[in-house]
């Protein structure tokens, strides 16, 4: 029996279909124009991904003008980077001149991103994956805000990934997959163009049959559209079931081949192969070439009614996979060759492309190319009144106030872990508005890294209520964590991908849900490196959260060289949108925490990073606040050295007695040696790159603070750099003012030990800085 679709429905299809052609046509000379007409000074190829985008147009244009709300968020894919240019171009929100620059410096970016492209990015994407977990985060980001009365739930959208087959190799995915089910994800959806195609060959034709059973023992949905409404209605015709039967048994790497041959070579293949079986011959014959070929291709995910039955189908909060099939490079002339990723139509092709659309030449970049008066008429209604055309833009969440300064933690010896755990927790009884939008959150060291006092204070944060065993049946422990709706922490498990795209989605809360939060993540420092393509992730996208690194460096002893970093200072400098300290004592701790939480919030700020660690250690006596001012600059004198003085001890950090005991050791000998106190070898080293910068940029040549700071010694005075970390972070200070540099540092793995042992075998000790200090004024 015929299907009877209602006309209205029929007309939405068929309107939808064309935008899918005019949306594969805009990417498609896009690329081609930034690869072939464009002038090219370089000579280089500018590439794109003609094919990845073809795969992708009709289910961009089902979600984008049908399905999506003006709540949902979408992470699109990034080699369809161009198609979500295209809709926003028929949507009056990317330039003409941008299109025309793709690729090129101020144009369209290479993949879709929230810093550098004018249209509206949810997501950046580009490092495979990662732009599809972040949206399950979001997700659970959303639902902590309106758990906490900082969101309607009425007003909650979907977190959208548009995602390749190729991306479900990436491990992070089945990491974010774990997560979600624990914490009960939902209003999350992921789309998988199933074009079977990655970069370097087919995908295996197994595991298809694998992603449901994973993604159903987590709780989602698994919808596939494997068939188009043309394909399903032959299969329905006598010889149909046969021929639905070798489609499903067709190799991927052979439906591939066959696609790219077209429609003579499908049929000489299916003659072959089930031609004698009954009324095959028959169905086959009903079809020219042209028609075969474009049966054989109607997958799901170039069907626009299955795409919009699909969507309509999924109309609740439920976690949903929707593997769409599709060819790579579907419409085109390179459909299905496995060269096709990084390939692109040449120009007679791009011709034959042009003309076969009705598209005139000089009229390419027009929104309607080829179309009548009417028909784009239409099409220019439905793009006006699609929910996204009315999705609001991308508020400015107020500030939240942050105290004139944060107690400083009190003790004559500490480390400045426990100061950060200290100040929290003071923040967590404070009742000040700041604390209330704190958010926590590490990936299973809780306790280790002193979170656990503001999760006994605030609790873990839960949709669901769930008791403190422990707790009920009175047995005595530290912890104290409820579980509960109002709870201010996030836990994780034991996968940094996990804790850093956590950080990123409630770093995002302003711009993404109109309220602010302020997260602060913790996890040992090493680890900081199993994590950093994320933390890399949400630094490009302008993420705001505070980062705890700690403990860190061989200070750590008895735990060994597995938990002992050495590169994370480095790590700290060449991070853009991240500003990194590395606090010595506690009240350098308090003065940076609340700096941090008012850096965060402002236009020209960035997320923090505090690299701390275990080690007790004498505090200081202040003479007053005039320190401070430096401290947050990058470094300051903690022993000031004497007018035009011939050397200075330079440290960071955790070594901070050592610096001491030889600076008291060498005072005599080197009068008026110097002490500095370096907080920041990032903020430092910052401002001398953009000392040296303004001579070419047109910036007021004014000193840096390190030139500041080391003109209190004499030109060609000796420097000892000495930190808990690789020795590079700080010997480029001699090339400030042009001074000799002994640096001192960890350039080799660690091993266990006690802290005398270590100190003395890396040459962190006072003898080792005393030594260093000899070697400046030795002749060798």
């Amino acid at each position: 029996m015929k299907t009877v679709i209602d006309p209205s429905r029929r007309e939405i299809v068929e309107t939808l279909e064309q935008l899918d052609t005019q949306l594969l046509w805009l990417s498609s000379w896009m690329i081609h124009n930034a690869n072939h007409v464009r002038e090219k000074r370089d000579g280089l190829k500018v590439g794109g991904h003609q094919a990845s985008c073809a795969s992708m147009t009709a289910i961009m244009a089902a979600l984008y003008f049908h399905a999506l709300g003006p709540n949902d968020k979408v992470a699109v894919k990034p080699h369809a980077g161009p198609v979500l240019h295209a809709i926003h171009y028929l949507l009056g929100n990317q330039s003409l001149d941008r299109m025309q620059r793709f690729r090129g410096l101020g144009g369209v970016q290479s993949y879709p991103s929230r810093t550098k492209d004018a249209i509206p990015v949810d997501f950046s994407t580009g490092s495979v994956g990662l732009g599809v977990a972040v949206t399950a985060f979001s997700s659970l980001v959303q639902d902590y805000l309106i758990a906490h009365g900082r969101m309607k739930a009425d007003d909650a959208g979907r977190m959208i990934a548009l995602m390749g087959d190729a991306e479900l190799d990436e491990g992070n995915i089945y990491e974010c997959l774990i997560e979600g089910y624990k914490h009960d994800l939902r209003n999350c959806w992921w789309i998988v163009d199933y074009n079977r195609q990655s970069l370097d060959a087919t995908t295996a034709d197994r595991m298809f049959r694998r992603f449901d059973d994973i993604f159903e023992t987590c709780g989602w949905r698994v919808v596939t559209l494997k068939y188009g409404k043309r394909q399903q209605a032959a299969f329905k015709k006598p010889g149909g079931k046969a021929l639905e039967q070798w489609i499903d048994g067709c190799p991927n790497a052979e439906f591939a081949a066959l696609t790219y041959q077209g429609g003579a070579a499908w049929r000489t293949r299916l003659m072959t192969d089930i031609g004698g079986k009954s009324h095959v011959q028959k169905l086959l014959e009903s079809y020219d070439d042209d028609a075969l070929a474009k049966l054989m291709t109607n997958l799901g995910g170039h069907c626009i009614e299955s795409l919009i039955e699909a969507f309509d189908g999924a109309q609740d909060d439920t976690p949903t996979l929707f593997i769409a099939y599709t060819v790579k490079g579907h419409g085109l002339p390179l459909a299905g060759h496995k060269d096709n990723h990084s390939g692109m139509m040449n120009p007679a092709q791009m011709e034959g492309f042009r003309k076969g659309l009705g598209i005139a030449e000089g009229q390419e970049w027009e929104k309607w190319g080829g179309l009548g008066d009417n028909l784009a008429a239409r099409l220019q209604a439905l793009v006006d009144n699609s929910p996204i055309a009315r999705k609001p833009g991308e508020g400015q969440a107020g500030t939240v106030p942050v105290p004139a300064r944060f107690p400083v933690p009190e003790g004559m010896e500490q480390s400045t872990q426990a100061a950060f755990g200290r100040v929290l927790l003071d923040l967590a009884k404070s009742g000040e508005p700041l604390a209330d939008r704190i958010v926590t959150t590490a990936p299973d060291v809780t306790q280790t890294t002193n979170l656990g006092a503001f999760v006994n204070q605030r609790g873990l944060f839960r949709r669901q209520e769930l008791a403190d065993v422990f707790q009920k049946a009175r047995i005595p422990s530290a912890q104290k964590w409820a579980q509960h709706a109002a709870g201010q922490h996030i836990e994780l498990g034991i996968a940094e991908h996990n804790f850093f795209l956590m950080l990123t989605s409630l770093g995002l809360a302003a711009p993404h849900f109109g309220t602010r939060l302020l997260p602060v993540g913790t996890v040992y420092d090493p680890f900081i490196a199993r994590g950093l393509d994320a933390l890399n992730y949400g630094c490009y996208q302008d993420s705001r959260f505070l980062l705890v690194g700690t403990p860190s460096g061989v200070t750590l002893a008895a735990e060994g060289g597995a938990h002992q970093s050495i590169n994370t200072p480095l790590i700290g400098m060449g991070q853009p949108n991240l500003t990194t300290f590395e606090p010595a004592f506690a009240d350098e701790v308090a003065l940076m925490m609340r700096w941090a939480f008012d850096h965060m919030q402002q236009p020209g700020g960035s997320s923090v990073y505090l690299r701390l660690t275990t080690r007790q250690i004498a505090q200081v006596a202040r003479a007053g606040n005039e320190w401070e001012e430096d401290a947050l600059k990058g470094g300051y004198w903690l022993r000031r050295p004497a007018a035009g003085a011939d050397a200075a001890i330079a440290f960071c950090g955790a070594v901070a007695p050592e610096a001491l005991a030889a600076w008291e050791e060498l005072a005599d000998d080197l009068p008026g040696l110097g002490l500095l106190n370096v907080t920041s070898p990032d903020l430092l080293h910052r401002g001398w790159s953009a000392r040296r910068a303004a001579r070419w940029n047109g910036s007021a040549a004014t000193p840096c603070h390190a030139e500041t700071l080391l003109s209190a010694l004499a030109p060609g005075a000796g420097l000892v750099t000495v930190l808990d970390g690789s020795p590079g972070a700080l010997s480029w200070l001699g090339g400030v003012k042009g001074m000799r540099v002994s640096p001192l540092g960890t350039d080799r793995f660690g091993q266990t030990g006690d802290l005398p042992d270590l100190y003395c075998t890396y040459r962190l000790d006072a003898e080792a800085i005393a030594d260093a200090a000899a070697e400046l004024f030795l002749d060798n």
